[in-house]
């Protein structure tokens, strides 16, 4: 993939006031899409702008819109609201594109810019380097007869309230059940509890009551202890985790143990084989647990391992014609259901899942034995290099040979920073301990040396 100046693998990110996480680029950035959309459209665009609850997405939300209309582009203001639902709404909509203003998982004072394109998908890497070169253009107004406008979107809360809903069948209930929602102080605050009371459960909310600044600061799918806390305050089934901008989802079961993203895609694809549903491989990624491939493999059903983020998950499970992927972290895939993560849809469809079989969470994800894993950083100049040495290879080579069929070893360099996570699974924990800092050691050692 071509090098790209601006947009990492999920849009663009970075500490607020900080180039490019400001209001003047910010305002660059929204000409240079309207003028990429512009071109490629037979009539006036429409983007929609969502966000979630951090205080910068007001002045970002502004910019952005200065500078769409400046190309010449329509845009509808969504406010707060989850990443999936403008994915949603633009596709809904027949807008242009989408633009999601948020960070989600990290503290209020980091922000980023995602886009979905008007099938409610990612952009594809052509229109975001089209967009960069724009960025990087003069800054040209269009005539002002030809200037975009702009409108506030009143009923978007209620539109994605009907479709999240619409994701399970017609006589779906959840009367009788006592949730509680973790709501991150962000995206999620309004519809979640929404969704999950209107289809008949008790619903506890928690984190619900952003400020600006409060956003995934001791709750949310990063911080479960808030949620396992209350679960068992107040005896409810089972607890629901979102992050920031609502695309993951963690679950907490009535005896208040976490169940992250290798155990819904677990329950989920075991209910949809058992039901003769499931299409396709299930794609997980490298850091995905060895247990999950073990216990899936006991029923049939491949996993295939797409490199860390939902894009790359993405494209794994198209290339296979598959229906189920996600991250660990909790973003689930369910295309079967949505075009995009959606933490408020997975944990209805896993809930659904509940639903045929009678079980509890507990039950239902019993058949996943995790198998203990130790991640170990390695920091050094030439720490990403050192993974090309004979060295490093050979002593790689040792330790999958000491577990294979009972194991798996993976070494990531960081993109970013000089930096090699050493990642080592296994069923003996103190075996996968040693293994993983004798590696971790030689690693560290050849890193130094170059």
């Amino acid at each position: 993939m071509t090098q790209r100046k601006y947009f990492g693998t999920d849009g663009i990110r970075g500490m607020v006031g900080e180039w490019p996480i400001s209001a003047d680029f910010m305002l660059r950035l929204g000409r240079a899409a309207g003028s990429v959309l512009a071109r490629n459209s037979k009539g006036r665009p429409l983007v929609l702008i969502g966000k979630d609850t951090r205080v910068s997405g007001y002045m970002f939300e502004s910019a952005l819109e200065a500078g769409l209309v400046a190309a010449g582009v329509d845009v509808g203001l969504l406010g707060p609201i989850p990443t999936p639902a403008v994915a949603f709404l633009t596709r809904s909509m027949r807008a242009s594109a989408g633009i999601v203003i948020s960070a989600s998982h990290n503290p209020h004072h980091d922000n980023g810019i995602k886009f979905f394109s008007a099938d409610g998908e990612k952009l594809s890497d052509e229109v975001e380097l089209a967009i960069e070169q724009e960025v990087d253009a003069d800054f040209v107004t269009v005539a002002s007869e030809k200037l975009g406008k702009a409108s506030r979107l009143t009923d978007v809360v209620a539109r994605y309230t009907e479709f999240c809903k619409a994701t399970v069948p017609e006589d779906f209930s959840l009367r009788g059940l006592k949730l509680v929602l973790d709501c991150a102080h962000g995206a999620t605050y309004q519809v979640a509890p929404r969704v999950f009371a209107e289809l008949g459960a008790e619903v506890v909310s928690i984190g619900d009551k952003p400020d600006g600044f409060n956003i995934n600061h001791g709750v949310g799918s990063t911080h479960p202890q808030a949620l396992q806390q209350a679960v068992l305050e107040h005896h409810a089934d089972i607890g629901i985790g979102f992050d920031g901008d609502g695309d993951r989802v963690v679950l907490v079961d009535r005896h208040g143990a976490l169940a992250d993203g290798d155990d819904i895609l677990y329950v989920l694809a075991h209910s949809l084989h058992r039901r003769g549903l499931l299409r396709g491989p299930v794609v997980g990624t490298l850091m995905s647990n060895y247990g999950l491939e073990l216990a899936l493999a006991d029923i049939a059903v491949p996993l295939i391992r797409a490199n860390v983020g939902d894009r790359y998950v993405m494209q794994q499970l198209k290339q296979h014609q598959g229906m189920l992927g996600g991250e660990t972290s909790g973003h689930i895939l369910c295309l079967d259901r949505a075009t995009t993560g959606d933490g408020i849809v997975s944990a209805l469809a896993v809930l659904e899942a509940l639903g045929e079989t009678g079980q509890d969470l507990a039950g239902a994800r019993a058949g996943l034995k995790k198998l203990p894993q130790v991640m170990l950083n390695v920091r050094a100049n030439g720490a990403r290099e050192s993974l090309d040495s004979v060295e490093v290879r050979q002593a790689q080579a040792e330790v999958e040979n000491v577990l294979r069929g009972r194991g798996r070893v993976v070494l990531r360099a960081s993109g970013t920073e000089p930096l090699v996570r050493v990642t080592i699974e296994g069923a003996d924990a103190d075996e996968v301990q040693s293994l993983a800092e004798k590696l971790a050691g030689i690693v560290k050692s050849v890193a130094e040396r170059s």
